[in-house]
């Protein structure tokens, strides 16, 4: 009853569509997360299929990535949901966006899986959006031999040291994850296309712990599979949580204890309880925040200061935010 009024507050409060959502708490747990139907000021903005969304959480920003014609591919916000600028060069179709964060200063990696002179790249921007940086070779699908040689690349994670991890894959003829030191030098690889262990199928996201373990969404296979992050050696997976719909994202909430992850295809986040050190397990869902049909939630963020959930939705052409109620 809770989750329908809600559901119901939402859509009358809401100046988008698609903003019903009902939460289900499991194991007598409270509601984690409420929406937050102010998000942003300006939702028109919004003009193409918003992809991924990113946090700049020490300068309170936001970094939405869309595609579509004619339309600005890079959206800037800040973290109380006004527009603040965008940006488009050399942005083809971005899939997966990432802020880094350093004592000097802040930047913004894409992954770029266009097919024109700029795709099938990783690329390092300014906050304002001047290329700093492109890993790949534009515009050339790469093959599995060549590290630094993209088809499609989905997503990544940068650490504070400036070290890589791109899962690279999004349908092209790649299934890997590859670790990048601070100077784009492969530490290692790892991934062939198949459903054994260590395999992929369309590598979707990546995101690490505070445990110094790597964790994959592998999308086509419906499970995570986790990896050591110095040796990227492979520590084990979770299948048990995405019988209907295989994982799209994976990013930790702010304390580390619970994995946020997008199913697009039956428009559900899943709230996911994180193991300590040790041994992987299989995964148990805490709750989950089943958004409206029709919405796709590909790929989220989440404010490692705040504890916000930002979720872009392709299928709604939003994203919305999501605020921890505890």
């Amino acid at each position: 009853m809770a989750g329908a009024l809600l559901a119901l507050l939402a859509l009358l409060g809401g100046s988008q569509v698609l903003k019903a959502e009902y939460v289900f708490p499991q194991n007598g747990q409270q509601q984690m997360y409420k929406l937050d139907i102010g998000w942003p000021k300006s939702p028109e903005q919004f003009t193409g299929q918003t992809f991924c969304v990113a946090v700049d959480f020490l300068h309170g920003l936001v970094y939405v990535g869309q595609r579509g014609d004619n339309v600005p591919k890079v959206l800037v916000f800040s973290e109380e949901g006004y527009f603040l600028h965008s940006w488009n060069d050399t942005v083809e179709m971005p899939h997966g966006i990432f802020v880094w964060n350093t004592a000097i200063g802040s930047s913004i990696w894409i992954t770029d899986v266009g097919r024109g002179k700029y795709g099938h790249t990783v690329k390092q921007y300014s906050p304002l959006g001047k290329l700093m940086q492109v890993l790949g070779t534009p515009g050339n699908a790469g093959s599995s031999l060549i590290p630094l040689q993209f088809d499609q690349p989905a997503d990544l994670f940068v650490e504070e040291t400036g070290e890589i991890y791109v899962v690279d894959g999004d349908g092209g003829m790649n299934n890997r994850l590859i670790k990048l030191s601070d100077d784009y030098q492969e530490i290692w690889l790892t991934g062939t296309n198949g459903s054994g262990i260590g395999q992929f199928k369309i590598p979707h996201s990546v995101t690490v712990d505070a445990y110094g373990r790597v964790w994959v969404a592998d999308r086509g296979n419906k499970r995570i599979q986790v990896f050591d992050k110095t040796t990227g050696e492979w520590l084990g997976s979770w299948s048990g949580c995405f019988s209907e719909d295989g994982p799209y994202s994976v990013r930790f909430t702010a304390d580390y204890k619970y994995l946020i992850v997008a199913q697009m295809n039956i428009n559900r986040l899943a709230i996911l309880a994180a193991p300590p050190v040790g041994s992987i397990g299989d995964c148990v869902m805490v709750q989950s925040v089943q958004l409206a049909n029709e919405t796709k939630p590909h790929l989220v963020d989440v404010d490692m200061r705040s504890g916000a959930v930002y979720v872009a939705e392709i299928g709604a052409q939003q994203v919305q935010k999501y605020v921890p109620l505890s």
